[in-house]
């Protein structure tokens, strides 16, 4: 809609400051005050929980009362029913706009102050901002930073509705680790955040920004602080405080963050460098005699001394020279091996990553404690890179295989590093557990099927036996095994009512292939054996005895001396 058809009672409009998928800002003058102000207006919409969280923004907003917070004038409703904040203008435009610029070191600390002061308040009300990135830091006509767009603050003692979900909000460049990873959020979030803007500021550049949402979230959870310049060494600290990847191993709250900005003295870091001293007293040259004589012998005695002396002093500026060169080499080895490290090139390509350079440095200086800091470091990123892939597997059930990207692979991969790394052992226990459930769910599939044994390698015996086999003893497996036991001894009772005898037999040692020392199985064969050899043994007597003549007697003589059915009548008590 054009400002000329859109009509505000009490305000004069101008034209459109910037338009996103849910509002419009548009520049207008109050008209009962005679200021400038910002409009926001909600575009039309009929989610009503939107819309809440709009007015709320409000609402939260008009309470805070700081320097460095936007200011909020009045909230209400346009006549076609959309909802319109009004607030403080700022003419000094967004920090987004100074993207790639490099300020200088007094410029952005001075912004990270008056933002942690401002957040400080926002804090103090129980509350979190959730997305404080460039383009929600606006600039009053004098400079000052101010802190603007609360559309997704939250209240800290209430569970977020989209983390609920796993939904991230903020934006991603920005995010802290836990944000990114869907965490419960405190206000050291927001420390995080603004600490990766300090490095923007003082760098020109955001490392953890990749070219997709993926790859950036990955940077923030894996990748460490990244070195600053020799020349902003004194911030190294605070920035490693703020980005710290455990919340508590950040600063506390903002206003430790500000005390801990007071201590920062930025000057010359080559004024407090250590070298080998370099001069010679003018007085005692100007000491020296000039005349000759007896008067002059003992002086020319001393110039021995002051020759040795000389050239002590050589010798010590060619060891400092050498020295001073040594150092150099080792600051450009940290430094590439930071900028490695930065971008994630652990270990390749080979002679040109972080593992290669702090390795290096040792070369030079055996107990060099940044480089050896710095292997320790490349470890932990390894660590935490095999971990993460690790679980992906996992959750996509590529548990074994392919053997060179599973689940197994990358926890063992881990543990190679680091033995008894508690991240990678989990993960392990957890991937044995997902193997058993598997195999106890394929056993039960074909339990229900009838793929009691066969076949040998896909039947429920076999996904049993992985089990026990995996965890020795557990009592699902062990059950299973009994009900497959157990199903053949049914099968073989229902055999024998057939008057299948070979079946049954059958079954009987199917059902001890399971169940070796199953006592009802063990009884059964022994007593089908029995009465068979009896049965057998009968049978031969008959054969060898002259064959009786006819007679029309009662049949049941002749179906007492059959001996299957003595053996059929023995077993079922007929």
């Amino acid at each position: 809609m054009s400002d000329s058809a859109l009509q505000i009672p009490g305000y004069t409009l101008h034209g459109p400051l910037g338009q996103g998928g849910m509002a419009e800002v548009h520049l207008a003058t109050q008209q009962s005050l005679q200021r400038k102000v910002a409009i926001k207006i909600l575009s039309k919409s009929e989610d009503q929980e939107f819309i809440q969280r709009f007015i709320k923004e409000g609402h939260l907003v008009a309470s805070l009362h700081h320097p460095s917070i936007i200011t909020i004038y009045d909230i209400d409703q346009l006549a076609d029913g959309r909802h319109y904040l009004a607030m403080e203008y700022l003419p000094g435009g967004d920090l987004a706009q100074h993207k790639g610029e490099v300020f200088a070191a007094e410029r952005a600390l001075a912004i990270v102050r008056q933002i942690a002061s401002g957040l400080a308040v926002v804090h103090d009300k129980g509350l979190v901002h959730r997305d404080v990135k460039p383009a929600n830091i606006l600039f009053r006509g004098d400079g000052t930073a101010v802190l603007t767009d609360f559309g997704v603050a939250k209240d800290l003692d209430l569970d977020s509705e989209l983390t609920q979900f796993g939904i991230a909000v903020g934006s991603p460049a920005y995010s802290s680790p836990e944000q990114a990873q869907c965490q419960p959020l405190d206000a050291r979030s927001d420390i995080y955040s603004l600490g990766v803007i300090l490095l923007e500021l003082l760098t020109g550049s955001n490392p953890f920004r990749a070219s997709n949402y993926t790859q950036t979230v990955m940077n923030h959870v894996q990748m460490p602080t990244p070195l600053l310049p020799t020349p902003l060494a004194a911030c190294q600290g605070l920035l490693a405080r703020m980005l710290a990847k455990d919340p508590e191993q950040r600063f506390a709250d903002c206003r430790a963050l500000l005390a801990a900005l007071e201590q920062i003295e930025l000057g010359d870091p080559d004024e407090t460098r250590i070298g080998p001293a370099v001069g010679l007293s003018a007085s005692r040259v100007d000491a020296l005699p000039a005349g000759g004589g007896e008067s002059a012998a003992k002086p020319r005695k001393a110039v021995w001394p002051m020759v040795l002396s000389v050239l002590a002093l050589l010798v010590t500026l060619a060891a400092g020279g050498l020295y001073w060169q040594q150092q150099k080499r080792i600051d450009d080895l940290l430094a590439q091996a930071e900028q490695r490290l930065a971008v994630g090139q652990l270990v390749e390509p080979a002679q040109d990553n972080a593992e290669y350079y702090f390795n290096e440095v040792l070369h030079i200086e055996e107990r060099n404690r940044a480089a050896l800091e710095g292997l320790q470091r490349v470890t932990a990123a390894r660590i935490a890179g095999l971990l993460s892939v690790g679980e992906q597997r996992l959750s996509e059930g590529q548990l074994l295989e392919p053997a060179d990207d599973s689940a197994d692979h990358y926890f063992r991969a881990a543990l190679a590093l680091d033995g008894q790394h508690a991240g990678a052992l989990d993960g392990l226990r957890r991937l044995q557990e997902a193997r058993i459930a598997g195999h106890l769910a394929r056993a039960e599939q074909n339990l229900a099927e009838q793929r009691l044994l066969q076949p040998e390698d896909d039947s429920a015996v076999f996904h049993y036996r992985q089990v026990l086999d995996l965890e020795p003893g557990n009592q699902a497996a062990l059950d299973g095994l009994q009900r497959v036991a157990l199903q053949y001894r049914d099968m073989a009772r229902g055999a024998y009512r057939r008057g299948n005898f070979p079946e049954a037999l059958a079954m009987i040692e199917r059902g001890l292939q399971v169940q070796p020392d199953d006592p009802e199985l063990l009884a059964m064969r022994d007593e089908h054996q029995a009465l068979l050899a009896e049965a057998r043994a009968a049978q031969a007597a008959r054969a060898s005895r002259p064959a009786p003549q006819r007679s029309t007697g009662s049949t049941s003589q002749t179906q007492d001396n059959n001996p299957i059915k003595r053996v059929w009548n023995n077993l079922f008590g007929q």
